[in-house]
């Protein structure tokens, strides 16, 4: 008998190891509206692993159960578009992609090279590029699909009026204060603690105080400095944009560039300074009191938009969201008619 224990062990493990998977494989629900789909528990597993660590918690069984239905809602507008022929193009998936991308560019005050843009969506959404794709392809079939049915309804969206407008402004009046804000260009060495192919720390400060050697305080040699870096092979970057004077944007670039970059007075140039992943160097090109904002003043520096446009854009999107969801309730309402999937409730225990 001692002989064939381990063996028996080893037997136990694969089976046990075998049933696991298979578990993993059967399914959680199945959409059959069109076509039999299989939702697996492999699949609402990783849904709701990549929602925990999104959110950093657990999910109760209320929250799972959840997830699974708004998963069988997607299959079941998905095979719906499918038997109405609706389909999206590779170029309706770019052009969202560009869309990403340019977001990205405005926040990094340059464009994102491709994989900083994969490294973005996957920090944002826990996927790699190809299955980002995918969702998105999903997620732009169903929404025409919704588009298709619930026309006349989203059709029937009100734009707001200059009342409405004028009275949201009125009402809150006292929160449309612009902080002391100032308009920078700026460089940057950018370093890493470690990694291969990115300079260290060491070389990006010799770097940065060869830069500052060369440009002393001059703003002609900063600007000479900040065309060159706009380049591929400069070794450093430039950039801009407006820092206001408040805590979020302190918490970014950190407080010894937030008191340099307030101390410096119209085109001067900064000293050195060390962030937590760069060395910088700025000049002030513009200077902005803290401002209360009118209807017809720019609400964020940089852009066009007024606070009028704001609060329109904004009291749009309110009713925007308000419709579609109204729009989407129906819809899965309709598709969900009949019963046309079925949740196993006995695989949902884990």
């Amino acid at each position: 008998m001692k002989k064939i224990r381990p063996c028996l062990a080893l037997l136990l493990f694969f089976i046990g190891g075998a049933t696991f998977a298979q578990t993993d494989l059967q399914p959680a629900a199945i959409v059959k509206l069109t076509k039999t789909e299989p939702i697996t528990v492999k699949q609402l597993k990783a849904e709701i692993d990549q929602i925990e660590k999104q959110g950093g918690r657990k999910l109760s069984a209320e929250e799972r159960r959840q997830i699974l239905d708004v998963m069988i809602n997607e299959r079941l507008a998905i095979q719906a578009a499918e038997r109405d022929k609706i389909t999206v193009a590779e170029t309706e998936i770019n052009q969202q992609i560009q869309q990403l991308r340019a977001g990205l560019a405005q926040r990094l005050g340059r464009q994102p090279t491709d994989g900083e843009f994969a490294t973005a969506v996957r920090n944002e959404t826990g996927l790699d590029l190809p299955a980002f794709r995918e969702q998105l392809r999903r997620q732009l079939i169903a929404q025409k699909y919704l588009l298709s049915k619930k026309e006349t309804l989203l059709k029937s969206i009100k734009i707001p009026t200059e009342a409405e407008i004028l009275n949201t402004y009125t009402l809150n009046k006292t929160k449309f204060v612009r902080p002391e804000t100032v308009g920078l260009s700026m460089i940057m060495v950018p370093y890493v603690s470690s990694g291969s192919g990115a300079p260290s720390k060491t070389q990006a400060k010799e770097q940065a105080e060869r830069l500052i050697r060369e440009i002393g305080t001059s703003p002609a040699k900063f600007d000479e400095a900040a065309v060159k870096g706009q380049g591929n092979n400069a070794g450093y970057r430039s950039g801009g944009g407006y820092l206001p004077r408040n805590l979020e944007a302190q918490q970014q670039v950190g407080q010894e560039l937030m008191s340099i970059a307030f101390g410096l007075k119209q085109g001067e140039v900064s000293r050195l300074v060390e962030g937590p992943t760069a060395f910088y160097i700025v000049k002030v090109i513009e200077t902005h009191e803290q401002k209360n904002l009118a209807l017809d003043d720019i609400f964020q520096l940089g852009s066009a938009m007024t606070v009028r446009d704001y609060i329109g854009n904004a009291m749009l999107q309110e009713r925007q969201q308000a419709i579609l969801k109204q729009a989407s309730d129906e819809l899965i309402q309709e598709l969900r008619r009949g019963n046309p999937f079925q949740v196993m409730e006995a695989n949902l225990n884990w």
